[in-house]
Parts: C-alpha cells; sequence; structure tokens
C-alpha cells in the first residue's frame, strides 16, 4: 500500500487544519497517511519553505502530497499554491460565501480562532482546566462547583474527557475512580452522596479494560480478566441502582465521548470551540 504524504499549512498552531483534514481523510478507507504539520507559515520567507518541504516529498514519494490550508492571508496562499500538490484552501472555501451572504468583506486577519482576543473566554478556560486538575482522581472534591462528576473504574477514559471538557468548552469537570472498597460497600462514597444528579457514568467492555490496564502493568490482578470484569459487573450495577446515565467508551474517541455527555445533559457550554 501506497503512503500519502497529508500536510496541514497553517499562519497560526495549525489546530483547525488538522482538525477538518483528518476528519476528512477518514473518509477513505483504506488508504495510508502520513500527516505533516506546518504551523506558523506568517512571512513569504516561511511559505517559500513549506513550498520546497512539500515538494521534495512529491519527489521523494513519487506522488503529489495533498494540502489543507487555513492561511488567511492572500500572498502566502498563492506562494503555497504553487507546490507540487493538491492545494485544498480550507479558508477561501467558507469566506467567499459568507462575504457575499452578510455582504460584507472579512477581515483576513491571521490568529483570530485560536488567540486571546476574547479574554473572558481565555480565562473561563484557565478556570476550568484548573478545575480539572485540582479534582482529578477524587482530588479536591469540590463537586458543589461542578458541572459534571464522572464516575466509574480506573481508565475508563474520566481524566482526558474532563480535560478536554474544560479545554474546549470551560465546563467545569471533576472525576471520581470507584475503588475496590467502594465497589465492595456497594454504594457512593458519602462526599458524592449530595451531587449524584451531578454523576455521569462510563464504563467500557472486559477485554477492552483489560488491554488497556495490561499496558499499564502487565501481569498484574489489577490488570486480571478476573478483577477487570468483577470492577465492571459490580460498576454497573451501582449505576444502574442509582439511576446514574451511563455510557460505553469502547468505540469513542475523547472527543465523542465529551459531545454525548454535554449532548444529553443540560451543562452549559461556555466556550465554543
Amino acid at each position: 500500500m501506497s503512503r500519502r504524504t497529508v500536510f496541514f499549512v497553517s499562519d497560526q498552531t495549525g489546530v483547525t487544519a488538522e482538525t477538518l483534514g483528518h476528519s476528512l481523510m477518514t473518509q477513505f478507507e483504506g488508504q495510508e497517511f502520513r500527516p505533516v504539520t506546518l504551523p506558523f507559515v506568517s512571512s513569504l520567507d516561511k511559505a517559500h519553505q513549506a513550498v520546497q518541504r512539500i515538494d521534495r516529498a512529491a519527489q521523494e514519494e513519487g506522488m503529489r502530497p495533498i494540502i489543507f490550508s487555513t492561511l488567511v492571508q492572500d500572498e502566502l496562499r498563492e506562494v503555497v499554491m504553487g507546490a507540487n500538490g493538491l492545494f485544498l484552501d480550507l479558508f477561501s472555501a467558507f469566506v467567499g460565501p459568507l462575504e457575499r451572504e452578510l455582504n460584507a468583506r472579512s477581515t483576513h486577519r491571521a490568529g483570530r480562532a485560536h488567540g486571546i482576543a476574547d479574554l473572558a473566554a481565555y480565562t473561563a478556560r484557565i478556570n476550568a482546566t484548573n478545575f480539572a486538575l485540582a479534582n482529578d482522581d477524587g482530588g479536591g472534591g469540590d463537586y458543589a462547583r461542578a458541572d459534571v462528576v464522572l464516575l466509574g473504574v480506573s481508565r475508563v477514559g474520566k481524566t482526558p474527557t474532563c480535560v478536554y471538557m474544560a479545554l474546549q468548552y470551560g465546563v467545569f469537570a471533576a472525576n471520581y475512580p470507584l475503588t475496590e472498597d467502594d465497589l465492595e460497600a456497594g454504594q457512593l462514597p458519602a462526599r458524592l452522596s449530595p451531587f449524584v444528579r451531578k454523576l455521569y457514568a462510563l464504563t467500557i467492555t472486559p477485554e477492552r479494560l483489560h488491554q488497556v490496564r495490561t499496558e499499564r502493568r502487565p501481569e498484574s490482578r489489577y490488570a486480571s480478566r478476573t478483577q477487570v470484569q468483577y470492577e465492571l459487573r459490580t460498576a454497573e450495577g451501582m449505576f444502574a441502582r442509582l439511576g446514574i446515565p451511563v455510557l460505553d467508551t469502547t468505540e469513542c474517541s475523547i472527543e465523542e465521548i465529551a459531545s454525548r455527555i454535554l449532548n444529553t445533559t443540560a451543562i452549559e457550554r461556555r466556550l465554543r470551540p
């Protein structure tokens, strides 16, 4: 199978180009891609350097690369468009129709999407992230301020989901890992009981959890199939008795887990990505 190089070219971080580009490339099964991100292409010199790198990849691989671009400045786009690759301009594809619909000219200013143009939004993101880190894995315990408290056994995706919701949406998300003592007691820890309406449980298949834990602690009781099956069975029984909503994360990305949680609750998104 041949491998095609995909360049994500941006005058800022490249996050937007990567996100949309990766989403589009997943629609093509059986293809192998080599992603290369070229961020901060903010001058003519850097644009020409990007072209040289793209052209070199085309020559070495014998096929032209795919280029996802979010370059805002016209002169930079014109340079990169001259590279030996399939140039997909994610900026002009949408800005042109928007200018016509709004009857207004865009500012063509770089850095608007991921800068600190809105200080209040930036502060909200920082505060939510600090909260998630302070209340990770049962630490902190400031559940009164939490928008949601993720509950589940170890290694089902609680921490990365909390951090993602904080960074992307400004959501105050805490998480609590159910210990063996909690499972044997068969009830919520006392400090969680007043906040049962904020709880949202994550689970996973035994096979996947065994695999994840084995990578972390091979040949341990913690990763054994018997222990994994016991923890998941007991935790899911508790969730059912208490009426706590549950999401199976086995086939979900962190982005999808967060989106499903927010879509099925009344949690306010303080930020828009």
